[in-house]
C-alpha cells in the first residue's frame, strides 16, 4: 500500500449464489486505490458492481452474496481480515456510510438528533452534550435549516433534501477516515440536489475526508471527484483524473455512458406555422386541486394547483417540469380520475371528463392510463409477469387463453423484452426491465394518452435514455400522447414537443420546448435550468457562487392571495411590485406564455448577466 493512500483495494471478488448450488461473479478482480483526502467516483449503470464494491469497504456483502477473494485496506486495517466485532468497530467509526434513500434510513419514531448523535454514543466516542453540540456544527456546516433546533423534529417533518443532509452528517459525527456516498442525490430534484452537493462538497474539503462517490451520474460526478472508475459487468473499465475520463476517454464503454448524458433532442416533426392544428386530446381549464375539505367558494383546504391550464394535441408530447410539490403528480392523478378537482374544466376528445373514475365511461377509462414513478411498487410482487399483462388484456379487451397470450407476447416485443421473461417475477428483473414491463400493462389498454410520472428518475443514464428511445418510437408507431412529468430538464427537452412549468401549483410557463434553450424566461424557469449539472468540473462551485448573491430587499406583501408565489426566491424581484400586484400573463419573443412583471427585454438582459463563464 503506498504511503499516502486511505484506501485499497486488489484483487477484489464478490459472488451471488445459495452455499451449495451455482455461483455467479458480480465482482471480478477489482483494483483502485484512493489517497488521504481524495473523492473516488465508482460510475456505471445498474447492475455494475458500483454499490457491491463500495460496500465492501465495510466488509459487508449483502444478502445472497459473498466476498469471495481479494484484499480491501482501510489505512493499516485489513478489511476482509476482521472477524464480527471488529467490523462492528470498524463501520461508522472508521468507515461510514451515506445511503440513497434517507428516509429508508432513519427511525420514524426517534429525534432526528437521538439518531445523529447514536453512532458518537455507540463507540463511546464522546459524551451526550459533545455529541449534541458537535451535531448543530454539522447541521450549521451542511446549511440546513434552524440548526439549532431541527435536531428536535422527527424525520417526516423535513424534507427529502434535508434528510439526505441529515444523513451526512450522522455519518461524519465519528470523524471517520472514509466516507462512502452511495446515490445520495439519486431521488432529488434538481435544485434540492444542488444544495445537498453542495453541501457534501463543502464539508468534505473542511474536514479533509477521504470519501468513495456511487452515481450513475456523470455530471454529478465531475462536480464531487477528483479521480473516476468506470464499471461494467463487475470489471474496471477506465480509471483516470476526472478531466481526462471526461474529455478523453480511452474505453469504449466510457464514450457510451458519456454519449447518453449528451442526448440529443429527439424531432418528431412539431407542426410548423400555418400549419393544420391538430385538435387537442386533453384541454385543461382553469383547474384547481388539492387536499381536506373543501370550503363555500371550492378551495380546498390544501391547494395543491391553482388556475391550471394545457392543451395536449393528438399525438404529441406535454412535459410538465418544477421541483419536489411543485403540483406534478397531483395534476397526472386529476387527469387520471385519482384525486378530485375543485374547480376548473377537464376535456378529453371534446368531451367532459368526470372528475371521479366512478363517473368515467369504460372507454375513457381504457384511453387514459398512468405509468407510475416506482415500477417496484406498481408491480405485483407475487405474480407473474404474464399474469401481470394478462388483467388489463382481460378486463378492457375480453382475451383470454391463446388470444391473450398472443397479444402479451406482442407487447413484450413493442417494449423490447424476451418472451422468457413472463414466466418471472418483477424480482427477477433489473429496474428497467420493470419500468418497460410498467409501460407495456399501459399499452395493454390501447390507451390515447399515456400519463408518464417520473418514469426514468430512478433508472441509470444508459437504461433511461433507452426507455426515453423506447417511448419515442413508440409514440412514432401507435400515435399515443403523453403527459411528461420530470424534474429532469434534458430528459423533457429529449422527448417532449411543448413544457409547461409548475411552480407551487401555479402555470408560471408555457411554450414549445425550444422555451428551455435559452433566455428570455421565467425566473423560476432559470433558476431550473441553471441547476442542472454541467459535464465541467468546478461548474458546482461557479453555480454556488452566483446562487450565493444576496436577493434583492423587499418589503412585507400586501394580503392579495394572485400575488406571484416565486417572489421569495427570486433574484429579480421588484419592491412594491412583486409583493404588491399581481403578475400579468406576457408572451416571450419564443412564444412562451409566462406570469412574471418583467418585459421580455429586461428578462433577456438580467439572465444574460447572470450566466456564468465558460
Amino acid at each position: 500500500m503506498a504511503e499516502h493512500d486511505m484506501i485499497e483495494v486488489k484483487g477484489l471478488r464478490v459472488v451471488a449464489g445459495a452455499a451449495h448450488g451455482p455461483v455467479t461473479e458480480i465482482v471480478k478482480g477489482v483494483d483502485f486505490s484512493v489517497k488521504k483526502g481524495e473523492v473516488l467516483a465508482l460510475i456505471g449503470e445498474s447492475g455494475s458492481g458500483k454499490t457491491t464494491i463500495a460496500l465492501s469497504l465495510l466488509g459487508y456483502a449483502r444478502a445472497g452474496c459473498s466476498i469471495s477473494g481479494g484484499s480491501v485496506r482501510i489505512g493499516d486495517v485489513d478489511v476482509l481480515a476482521l472477524d464480527a466485532q471488529g467490523r462492528r468497530a470498524l463501520r461508522a467509526r472508521t468507515v461510514a456510510y451515506v445511503a440513497q434513500s434517507a428516509a429508508a434510513g432513519f427511525n420514524p419514531a426517534r429525534t432526528i438528533m437521538d439518531q445523529v448523535t447514536e453512532p458518537a454514543l455507540l463507540h463511546q466516542l464522546m459524551s451526550k452534550e459533545a455529541a449534541r453540540t458537535k451535531a448543530i456544527g454539522l447541521f450549521r456546516a451542511l446549511a440546513l435549516p434552524a440548526p439549532e433546533t431541527i435536531g428536535e423534529r422527527y424525520p417526516h417533518q423535513v424534507s427529502g433534501g434535508q434528510l439526505q443532509r441529515l444523513m451526512a452528517a450522522m455519518a461524519l459525527i465519528t470523524d471517520p477516515a472514509v466516507v462512502v456516498f452511495d446515490e445520495p442525490t439519486t431521488a432529488l430534484d434538481v435544485t434540492t440536489q444542488i444544495e445537498v452537493l453542495a453541501a457534501f462538497k463543502k464539508v468534505v474539503r473542511e474536514l479533509g475526508t477521504t470519501a468513495v462517490y456511487v452515481s450513475h451520474d456523470l455530471a454529478v460526478v465531475a462536480q464531487m471527484a477528483d479521480r473516476i472508475v468506470v464499471l461494467n459487468g463487475g470489471a474496471v473499465k477506465e480509471n483516470g483524473a476526472v478531466a481526462q475520463v471526461l474529455d478523453a476517454p480511452v474505453d469504449a464503454y466510457t464514450r457510451q455512458l458519456l454519449a447518453a448524458t449528451r442526448r440529443p433532442e429527439a424531432s418528431f416533426g412539431v407542426p410548423k406555422d400555418g400549419a393544420e392544428p391538430v385538435p387537442p386530446l386533453l384541454e385543461i381549464r382553469g383547474l384547481s386541486a388539492g387536499y381536506g375539505r373543501i370550503d363555500r367558494n371550492g378551495v380546498p383546504a390544501v391547494r395543491v394547483l391553482d388556475d391550471v391550464s394545457l392543451t395536449i394535441p393528438r399525438g404529441s408530447a406535454l412535459g410538465v417540469i418544477g421541483e419536489s410539490g411543485s403540483g406534478k403528480t397531483t395534476l397526472a392523478r386529476v387527469v387520471a380520475g385519482l384525486v378530485d378537482r375543485a374547480r376548473g374544466e377537464v376535456l378529453f376528445n371534446g368531451e367532459p371528463l368526470p372528475a371521479q373514475l366512478s363517473g368515467r365511461t369504460p372507454e375513457q377509462y381504457r384511453q387514459i392510463q398512468i405509468v407510475f414513478q416506482n415500477a417496484d411498487t406498481a408491480l405485483n410482487p407475487s405474480h407473474s409477469i404474464a399474469d401481470i399483462l394478462a388483467r388489463p388484456l382481460a378486463f378492457y379487451h375480453h382475451l383470454r387463453g391463446a388470444a391473450a397470450k398472443k397479444r402479451m407476447l406482442a407487447l413484450l416485443d413493442l417494449v423490447k423484452l424476451p418472451a422468457s421473461i413472463a414466466t418471472r417475477t418483477p424480482a427477477g428483473l433489473s429496474g428497467g426491465q420493470k419500468q418497460r414491463v410498467n409501460l407495456a400493462r399501459a399499452l395493454a389498454a390501447d390507451p390515447a394518452l399515456i400519463l408518464c410520472d417520473e418514469v426514468t428518475s430512478a433508472l441509470d443514464t444508459v437504461v433511461g435514455a433507452a426507455i426515453l428511445d423506447l417511448l419515442a418510437e413508440l409514440r412514432r408507431e401507435l400515435g399515443v400522447s403523453y403527459m411528461f412529468i420530470s424534474h429532469d430538464i434534458s430528459t423533457v427537452r429529449a422527448i417532449c414537443d411543448e413544457v409547461i412549468v409548475l411552480y407551487a401549483g401555479q402555470r408560471v410557463e408555457a411554450g414549445q420546448r425550444d422555451v428551455l434553450a435559452a433566455p428570455p424566461y421565467h425566473p423560476y424557469t432559470g433558476l431550473l435550468v441553471d441547476s442542472v449539472p454541467e459535464l465541467k468540473p468546478g461548474w458546482l462551485d461557479a453555480r454556488r457562487h452566483v446562487a450565493a448573491c444576496a436577493l434583492p430587499a423587499m418589503g412585507e406583501s400586501a394580503a392579495v392571495p394572485e400575488l406571484c408565489s416565486f417572489r421569495a426566491r427570486c433574484p429579480v424581484r421588484i419592491d412594491g411590485v412583486c409583493n404588491v400586484t399581481p403578475p400579468s400573463l406576457k408572451k416571450l419573443p419564443s412564444g412562451a406564455e409566462i406570469l412574471c412583471h418583467h418585459s421580455a427585454a429586461e428578462l433577456s438582459r438580467l439572465q444574460n448577466l447572470e450566466t456564468i463563464p465558460a
